[in-house]
């Protein structure tokens, strides 16, 4: 069985120092707050390139609580892409806000720059630039585009890990930016975990304060905030897998490589293209093909694990029924039934991506041979 993601295998490669990470903590009892936590925000604010990181307790919470920091005008307009995890547009809503939702590009399906344009109005307050699969929104444009509307920009970095625009790595490039470090993610936690990332020392002050209930000091409430911590296990455990991130990237990497080349000459699926400026870190590698249900089923015949992200675009969801966005000619609500992610991780070998490209090819050479010799 080829498995789309393995994260016991990735385990076992770092099994003694996460086990002795955990026991640390338990040791030294520092379960919330605490060294382990200070220490791998520290960390991670290097890795990013950032100068502040605060931990919270989950991806969603890390939105929500930028959307917060940044005081935008009450019920303001935010702009979102369509094509992403219903966070990037719930964090919107709870925050009190109204999403808009805008197209993704046809390419690399990162925000359309040209239909975010279009979309703002005088109630439009910020925009989330979601960097899917790994790709980086066109930062550069965005930024030119949000000053000249005097617009915010989050960062929803969920799926970026390490990702970089024109070598500068994401979640700095905008006013604010926010991770996930749900298992499954390029750097995953065992349990929920996020975090915020910024270069404005008041604004980390500010989010983490939101995240601990109104205070830096106990008891000291200067507001009323939430309660929304990265605890000190999953901290040590992220530390640890920190170290070894760049290299589960590089693998990443490699295997995207070998499925570019060898899908190259595929002409029923639309392999992602990664543009020049980017370092793509492929949490995901997603093609297209018209046929998506059929080679889904014929992968799974021959042991090889796929996945769908996401099977529904959000506009068409029934919890944004109200923004009448379904229908609208947008890319994205045309693509999500063609969308197939193929297994991506560090726990496939060279041998394994061949293995799936080749079943691949041979699904559609057998849909070619059914067409040219067709029965009497």
């Amino acid at each position: 069985m080829i498995k789309s993601l393995d994260l016991y295998k990735q385990y076992e490669s770092i099994k003694t120092e996460v086990d002795n990470a955990i026991q640390s903590v338990i040791r030294d009892s520092s379960f919330i707050g605490g060294k382990y936590v200070t220490q791998f925000e520290n960390n991670f604010a290097n890795y990013q390139q950032a100068d502040y990181c605060i931990g919270v307790a989950n991806g969603t919470d890390a939105l929500e609580i930028a959307i917060e920091v940044l005081e935008l005008p009450k019920d303001s307009e935010i702009i979102v892409p369509g094509n992403s995890f219903i966070s990037s547009a719930e964090a919107v809503t709870r925050s009190g806000h109204r999403v808009v939702f805008c197209d993704a590009n046809q390419d690399d399906y990162t925000i359309n720059i040209a239909d975010v344009n279009k979309r703002i109005t005088d109630k439009t307050s910020a925009i989330i630039a979601v960097h899917l699969y790994g790709h980086p929104c066109d930062m550069g444009s965005l930024v030119d585009l949000a000053r000249k509307n005097n617009l915010k920009i989050i960062e929803d970095c969920a799926q970026a890990h390490g990702t970089e625009y024109r070598n500068k790595r994401v979640g700095t490039i905008g006013d604010i930016g926010t991770f996930s470090f749900y298992p499954g993610k390029n750097l995953g936690a065992y349990g929920d975990g996020g975090a915020i990332v910024t270069n404005d020392p008041e604004l980390a002050k500010k989010c983490r304060m939101i995240a601990n209930h109104g205070r830096i000091e106990k008891y000291n409430h200067e507001f009323e905030g939430r309660n929304s911590r990265l605890d000190g296990l999953q901290a040590a455990i992220l530390d640890v897998k920190l170290k070894y991130l760049d290299n589960w990237l590089n693998q990443r990497i490699e295997i995207a490589n070998i499925y570019k080349q060898e899908l190259k000459n595929e002409v029923n699926i639309i392999a992602p293209v990664q543009q020049n400026w980017t370092r793509h870190t492929y949490h995901l590698y997603v093609i297209r093909t018209s046929k998506r249900d059929e080679l889904k089923k014929h992968l799974a015949n021959n042991n090889i694990q796929t996945g769908i992200h996401y099977p529904i675009a959000l506009p068409k969801l029934k919890a944004y029924e109200y923004t009448n966005q379904a229908d609208e000619n947008m890319f994205i609500n045309r693509v999500d039934k063609e969308l197939l992610s193929l297994p991506m991780g560090e726990h496939l070998s060279v041998e394994d991506a061949y293995q799936i490209c080749s079943k691949l090819r041979n699904f559609f050479g057998r849909i070619a041979n059914s067409f040219s010799n067709p029965r009497d």
